[in-house]
């Protein structure tokens, strides 16, 4: 079931805001001892990492929030990133509230337009801040985040909104709003190994102290312990302890506070993230004045994973099994290594590994599948787990598609089959509890039944990590009697740039930051969301074909400035306004969102040579207006003065005309009063409107509408201001004739020279 919003992630949030700065506390930052006077016994160093600013853009699909990816290494206790925000455009820009969400891990999976994301997609909410730019040209604000996870974090940042409106390039106000990140680090260099079982000595004074420990593969538990705490300023043992990194938007870092808990001071970690350094920061309570002396030990519980051979392989190689997660030989379950001093359950397996095999099919496209099978055995007494590699660093920008289907004639009433899918560890408790949780991760569960033999979840921009999926057979009833059933369930698994390709109203394109990859789904036709599958404003079939027969047979009123022009000899203009009709046509027609398309040539050819003739009417009209004797052109497309340029330029050729002529002739230009107002003032009133319409109210909803009254607005006026031809005068006439066959005509009206 999909899940979609916008907010904070983690529990232990503070918010500071003192004029332009905003301060977010995430966590607990070290204490100022260790941050100043302390750094020299503790040994934290510092680091600074900066990118390139970036232009922000109004919000409208998801290329256009910026991304920046940072790499923070291992070991960091503190980090804090500074937000700077400038406008640039001067006192014309209005206000503007930038939103910035981080992730750990991947990039943020953002919603501000508030649609609905695809069936099956699990999206946790991301966490952002905002940083408000009113009358000040620059903007700061920080956000501190204490014991961060090691590895790529992504920050995203954008405008609201966009509104919709379509301005002409170079008549609304130019805003720049330019963002920068910049990135402070400090991490410990100084930090002591907890190897397991081993009692590890510490004496803590005012400023923390920091341990860690590796938990490797198949580890199902890990217990931490503090013994033989002695306190110099109190009673008990005054001793919190942070575990885990702080990872966005979710937080689940531990904290143990040994002050009144039972003696020993414990804290039990099911399922730990496998093959990594948990991080451990031991604090005192006591003040700067006492000291407190403990000795802490870390022990690992592994479990005895029974693994799936693969029979091809083991011609090759009789005395080995093939792990196909690893793509190595692997020893017998028996001879794991599972830590230097972990315990080994000797009782039954813990788990069933299926091997996987990562096939990379192209660009953040993954396909996983098992080897020697097509199925995954799934039994009531022991977990079945395949592993995921997503940890390449290029694959979060993808979509983690899984679909499971169980055997029809396996399932019985009253068994289900419940599947977890956690990062870094696998959730293997299905015993005890059916919430997914593992130690640092909430998984997304799955289920299949009789009922419902299918499954599919989507995970859009999954962490770059191991991922691991789970399934258990469980009985409702009759457990004894479902102890021997089995099912398989075949699993597909894939890794794609969009969910289904961003449907059929959506183009998957492929997004680039620096060496990052990542995609996105950009809608048409009134579709959204983050697959475009959210049709609250979508266009019907037949709301796309009204709106292609608008655009293009509204240009069909240009065949009354054609006519006009033929009948009075204007075969320049006349031939314009041809041209002008056919590319603006076949352009709208090539211009739809939808179903009803019709492109005869590229799309940027048509809509160079629709902005090109739509300029060249209007100049050709007011210059033959004018009575020029020649025609001067410059046209630059999309931008204002693609037409205010000439138009302007031939308005003042035409007024200064008919002023000489109105000088000359000591009357009014043009004479008639008949002219004025039954051709002139209604072309111009025509035009007027069309202009209005074209540069203030047009919007994404309303183009269709507006667009073709500014075609029929356009087209009206100028069969309206064309001037009426000359008396008694001939169209062409050839003076003379060569000897080459060449032939100079003489146009009387024009006084031109042209080689034909």
């Amino acid at each position: 079931m999909g899940r979609a919003g916008t907010g904070t992630g983690g529990e232990a949030v503070a918010a500071v805001v003192a004029g332009p700065l905003l301060l977010l506390l995430l966590a607990r930052p070290p204490p100022a001892s260790a941050r100043d006077s302390g750094k020299s016994e503790v040994g934290l160093v510092s680091e600074h990492f900066s990118q390139a600013p970036q232009k922000l853009s109004f919000y409208s699909w998801y290329g256009s929030a910026r991304l920046f990816r940072f790499r923070v290494p291992p070991d960091t206790v503190l980090l804090r990133w500074l937000l700077q925000v400038s406008r640039e455009g001067g006192t014309a820009c209005t206000d503007a509230e930038i939103t910035v969400h981080f992730r750990s891990g991947a990039p943020p999976v953002i919603n501000p337009l508030g649609t609905s994301f695809p069936d099956d997609t699990w999206v946790r909410p991301s966490f952002q801040v905002r940083v408000p730019l009113s009358a000040a040209l620059l903007s700061n604000a920080s956000v501190n985040v204490s014991h961060p996870a090691p590895g790529d974090w992504f920050v995203a940042a954008h405008l609201p909104p966009s509104s919709q409106k379509i301005e002409l390039k170079g008549l609304a106000p130019t805003c720049a709003y330019v963002f920068q990140p910049d990135l402070l680090v400090t991490r410990v260099v100084k930090i002591s190994i907890m190897e397991p079982d081993v009692p590890l000595p510490h004496t803590l004074l005012s400023h923390p102290s920091y341990l860690k420990v590796f938990v490797p593969d198949y580890t199902r538990e890990l217990l931490l312990e503090l013994r033989d705490c002695v306190s110099s300023g109190s009673l008990g043992c005054p001793v919190r302890l942070t575990v885990g990194p702080v990872t966005l938007p979710s937080n689940f870092q531990k904290v143990l506070t040994c002050t009144s808990a039972p003696w020993p001071c414990r804290l039990l970690l099911p399922s730990p993230p496998w093959d990594r350094w948990l991080q451990v920061t031991a604090e005192s309570l006591v003040g700067s004045l006492g000291t407190v002396t403990f000795s802490a030990v870390a022990a690992l519980t592994a479990c005895r994973p029974q693994s799936v051979t693969v029979r091809p392989l083991l011609q090759s190689s009789q005395n080995q099994s093939f792990n196909a997660s690893t793509g190595l030989p692997s020893l017998s379950p028996d001879h794991q290594d599972l830590g230097r001093s972990g315990r080994v359950d000797r009782g039954p397996f813990c788990l069933t590994n299926y091997p996987v095999m990562r096939e990379d099919m192209d660009v953040v496209s993954v396909h996983f599948q098992l080897l020697d099978r097509v199925s995954v055995r799934v039994c009531p007494n022991t977990p079945s787990m395949m592993r995921l590699r997503l940890n390449t660093g290029m694959d979060s920008g993808g979509s983690l598609t899984i679909s499971l289907r169980a055997n029809k004639t396996e399932m019985r009433n009253e068994t289900v089959i419940v599947a977890c899918v956690n990062a870094a560890s696998p959730f293997l408790g299905f015993n005890s509890s059916l919430n997914c949780t593992t130690a640092f991760f909430q998984g997304y569960p799955l289920s299949l039944s009789a009922w419902s033999r299918r499954a599919n979840l989507i995970i859009p921009y999954p962490e770059t990590d191991n991922w691991y999926l789970s399934l258990q057979l469980m009985c409702a009833e009759n457990a004894e009697e479902c102890e021997q059933a089995v099912v398989h369930v075949e699993a597909t698994l894939y890794l794609v740039p969009c969910s289904n390709d961003c449907g059929p109203y959506g183009q998957c394109l492929l997004l680039r930051r620096h060496s990052y990859l990542y995609a996105g789904c950009s809608c048409k036709a009134g579709w959204r969301g983050w697959s475009c599958t959210d049709n609250s404003t979508a266009q019907t079939v037949a709301q796309q074909r009204a709106a292609a027969l608008l655009l293009t047979l509204s240009n069909l009123m240009f065949l009354a400035p054609i006519t006009v022009s033929v009948q009075r000899f204007f075969l320049v203009e006349a031939s314009v306004y041809a041209y002008t009709m056919f590319f603006s046509t076949f352009y709208h027609a090539c211009d739809q969102p939808g179903e009803a398309v019709l492109c005869i040539l590229n799309y940027d050819t048509l809509q160079y040579c629709d902005f090109l003739g739509s300029g060249a009417a209007i100049w050709v009209t007011i210059l033959c207006m004018a009575r020029l004797k020649a025609v001067l052109k410059y046209l630059d497309r999309r931008g204002i003065w693609n037409m205010l340029g000439p138009c302007l330029f031939a308005f003042v050729i035409m007024a200064s005309m008919w002023t000489y002529r109105c000088g000359h002739r000591r009357q009014c230009y043009p004479t008639s009063w008949q002219r004025w107002i039954f051709y002139l003032l209604p072309g111009i009133s025509m035009a007027s409107v069309g202009v209005a319409i074209y540069t203030s109210m047009m919007t994404s909803d309303n183009y269709y509408y507006t667009h073709s009254i500014w075609h029929v607005l356009l087209a009206g006026s100028a069969a309206l201001l064309l001037p009426p031809p000359d008396e008694h005068s001939e169209p062409w006439t050839c003076s003379q004739k060569f000897p080459c066959h060449y032939q100079i005509c003489k146009n009387d009206r024009e006084e031109l020279y042209t080689v034909t």
